[in-house]
C-alpha cells in the first residue's frame, strides 16, 4: 500500500448526486473490485492498482473551515468516490474533523461507508440535525463478500453497524448497490434496522470477469437485475421499508 500525505486546493466540491461531496482521501483501501471509482486513477497520475495506493488530503479539515463560510448551505456526502472510514482514518482522523466543522455549522450530512469505524463517532451523529449514516452491503453472503470486495469489513460487521445506529435514533440506511449475488436476502435481515434502502444494480464492466470465472454471467443481466428489482420492492412493501430503486 503506498500512502501519501498531500495537500490538496479544495475539499467542498460540487456534487450531482447531493450538493456537495467531501472525499478525505485519494484511493481505497478497500479496493472493491466493481467500484466505479476506479475511473478516478487516471486524474490522480498514479500507476498502481486500484486498491493498492491511497493520498491522504491533510488539510482537508483546514480547507473546510475556510470553505464552508464561502458556500451556500446544502447536503453534504461523505463521500463519493473512497471510503470516509477506511483503515486509515483511526489514525488520520480527517472525516471526523471534517464532520466536526460540518456539525458545528450545522450542514446537513450524508454518511456513506463500507466500515463499522463510523460507530466510533455516534457521539457526533447524536447531536448533528439532519444527518443520515448509511452502510453500503452489497450482499447477504460473506462468501460472495470476499470474492468481490474481499479488503472490505466482513458483512456481519456491518450489519451489526446498522443496527447499534438505529438502535442510537440515527436516522439509517442501507446501500445494496451494486447488487451482488445474495443480496437478495438482505431485506429480510435489515428489517426493523434501517429508515429505507437505495438499491442499484452492476453498472460498470470491472467485475465481469469475476461473473465469467464463477459461472454467474445470468447475474450480471438485465433480466436478472430487473426480476431482483420487483422481488426487492415486494418485499419492501411487505415489511414497510422504504426502497428506492436507482435503476
Amino acid at each position: 500500500m503506498k500512502i501519501a500525505e498531500i495537500r490538496s486546493k479544495t475539499i467542498l466540491s460540487s456534487s450531482q448526486v447531493y450538493d456537495y461531496v467531501i472525499n478525505p482521501y485519494v484511493g481505497c483501501q478497500h479496493g472493491c473490485s466493481y467500484c466505479y471509482a476506479r475511473s478516478m486513477k487516471r486524474f490522480t497520475g498514479h500507476r498502481e492498482p486500484w486498491g493498492d495506493f491511497v493520498d491522504v488530503k491533510i488539510n482537508a479539515p483546514e480547507l473546510l473551515r475556510k470553505e464552508i463560510t464561502r458556500k451556500k448551505k446544502g447536503e453534504v456526502w461523505v463521500s463519493g468516490v473512497c471510503d470516509p472510514y477506511q483503515p486509515l482514518e483511526a489514525r488520520y482522523r480527517l472525516t471526523r474533523q471534517c464532520l466536526e466543522i460540518l456539525a458545528e455549522n450545522r450542514w446537513p450530512v450524508v454518511i456513506q461507508t463500507r466500515s463499522p469505524l463510523v460507530l466510533r463517532d455516534m457521539d457526533l451523529f447524536k447531536k448533528a440535525e439532519s444527518w443520515q449514516v448509511g452502510l453500503s452491503i452489497t450482499t447477504a453472503d460473506d462468501r460472495i463478500r470476499q470474492i468481490f470486495e474481499p479488503k472490505a469489513p466482513p458483512i456481519g460487521a456491518r450489519l451489526k453497524a446498522v443496527a447499534e445506529l438505529h438502535d442510537k435514533g440515527i436516522a439509517t440506511y442501507v446501500m445494496i448497490a451494486p447488487l451482488l449475488p445474495g443480496g437478495e436476502n438482505l431485506v429480510a435481515i435489515l428489517a426493523g434496522k434501517v429508515d429505507y434502502l437505495i438499491l442499484d444494480r452492476m453498472n460498470y464492466h470491472y467485475a465481469d470477469a469475476i461473473y465469467a470465472r464463477y459461472g454467474w454471467r445470468e447475474m450480471n443481466s438485465d433480466g436478472y437485475f430487473s426480476a431482483m428489482r420487483r422481488r426487492i420492492e415486494e418485499e419492501c412493501r411487505q415489511r414497510n421499508i422504504d426502497c428506492r430503486a436507482a435503476y
